[in-house]
């Protein structure tokens, strides 16, 4: 379809723009002033005539980038003293083990929550380190729902959770769950830090792959407490160790520069847009529009709990397996990017991102009212 052509059908209406809408679960959708701002920089970085690609880390052109970067996210997560933040190296799936070796020692037992894929590989990389007890598990049902009744012994070491669910589409709403446990909370906020208002400080230890919300892929954003460090009798490799790279502020080893850049670029971006504050608003508005589209729709099927939903990715069916196909291309054809389902749950996937516009997904959904009534 060529750029401004509209197709009506009973009363839906599609009109193409031409524009591309990038629904990628990661790496994702990054806001445009990111994009121009960072490219420029590959070719000239702050006006010095080099590239960001080639300046060295522990310089006075760097060093500003990793402060800023640090700074602006305790900003935006009204981080207290005892927080530190770093960008390490690796994904979250680096903190799966991480984590463990830092926090758990290999007589005593740490409880985890088994509601996705990722939190499955969680907790097979904790049981190289100590003793595993998984609290609660949504397995059963193919992790479509969070468990919510669970018990967590107080001797654990520390419990585990994944906030957000990429492949099946849950997230938990309500964390408050989590935090009369007393035992210290980890979290893998991996699709949906900054997503939404919530005290940072009552976790303990926070980590993400920056791909989704924070910046660019290649780097891993850390939030610990710094008290719940240096408690393991295990000997801990120097680059394995958070304490080490607390005190080097992030600058260890040769970090992942450029990644850093772009991060400190979008936290730049979300703090002069309004904040965490403003980005929830925009994010539950972009959400109640997706999911009041598959529940008014005679073809379209959610297949997670309603009160689990996710609000950065939905995932739907359509139950004709020939009749998805037509869809899918449908959205190839109209600029739609992304939204065919995980390989492992097949249907779709729509994630939205803080950087994803209401106008994105006021598109889509207008598409997808125009393709039901055209198969009605």
């Amino acid at each position: 379809m060529n750029a401004d052509t509209q197709l009506t059908t009973m009363n839906a209406t599609y009109k193409s723009t031409g524009t591309k809408y990038n629904f990628g679960a990661g790496p994702s959708i990054l806001p445009k002033e990111v994009f121009e701002e960072a490219s420029g920089a590959i070719m000239n970085f702050n006006n010095t005539g080099l590239s960001i690609l080639e300046i060295g880390h522990r310089t006075k052109l760097f060093q500003p980038v990793v402060e800023e970067a640090v700074a602006t996210l305790k900003e935006l997560m009204q981080l207290d003293s005892d927080h530190e933040v770093v960008y390490l190296h690796g994904g979250a799936s680096t903190q799966f083990f991480q984590v463990p070796m830092n926090l758990l020692d290999e007589k005593a037992t740490a409880a985890y929550t088994d509601t996705d894929i990722w939190g499955a590989k969680a907790i097979k990389e904790a049981k190289l380190y100590g003793k595993v007890d998984v609290v609660a598990s949504s397995k059963d049902k193919n992790y479509t729902y969070l468990p919510k009744d669970f018990v967590v012994d107080p001797s654990s070491a520390y419990l585990h959770l994944t906030t957000n669910n990429t492949i099946y589409g849950t997230q938990w709403q309500d964390l408050s769950l989590f935090y009369d446990k007393k035992v210290p909370l980890v979290a893998d906020m991996s699709s949906d830090i900054l997503s939404r208002q919530l005290d940072f400080n009552k976790f303990d230890l926070i980590y993400a792959g920056a791909q989704k919300n924070i910046g660019a892929a290649g780097v891993n954003v850390v939030v610990v407490n710094k008290n719940i460090l240096g408690k393991v009798s295990r000997q801990i490799p120097t680059m394995m160790d958070y304490r080490n790279h607390i005190e080097a502020n992030s600058l260890l080893n040769t970090p992942p520069v450029f990644a850093i850049y772009v991060c400190m670029l979008t936290l730049r971006w979300l703090k002069n847009n309004g904040g965490i504050a403003f980005a929830e608003k925009r994010n539950e508005a972009k959400a109640k529009l997706f999911y009041e589209t598959i529940d008014n729709s005679s073809i379209y099927k959610g297949t997670v709990a309603k009160e689990d939903r996710s609000k950065m990715n939905t995932v739907f069916v359509i139950d004709n397996a020939e009749v998805e196909k037509e869809f899918l291309s449908l959205c190839e054809k109209e600029g739609m990017i992304g939204v065919k389902g995980h390989r492992t749950t097949g249907g779709f996937r729509i994630s939205m991102y803080n950087a994803m516009s209401l106008e994105g997904v006021k598109a889509l959904t207008d598409l997808m009212k125009y393709f039901e009534q055209s198969k009605a």
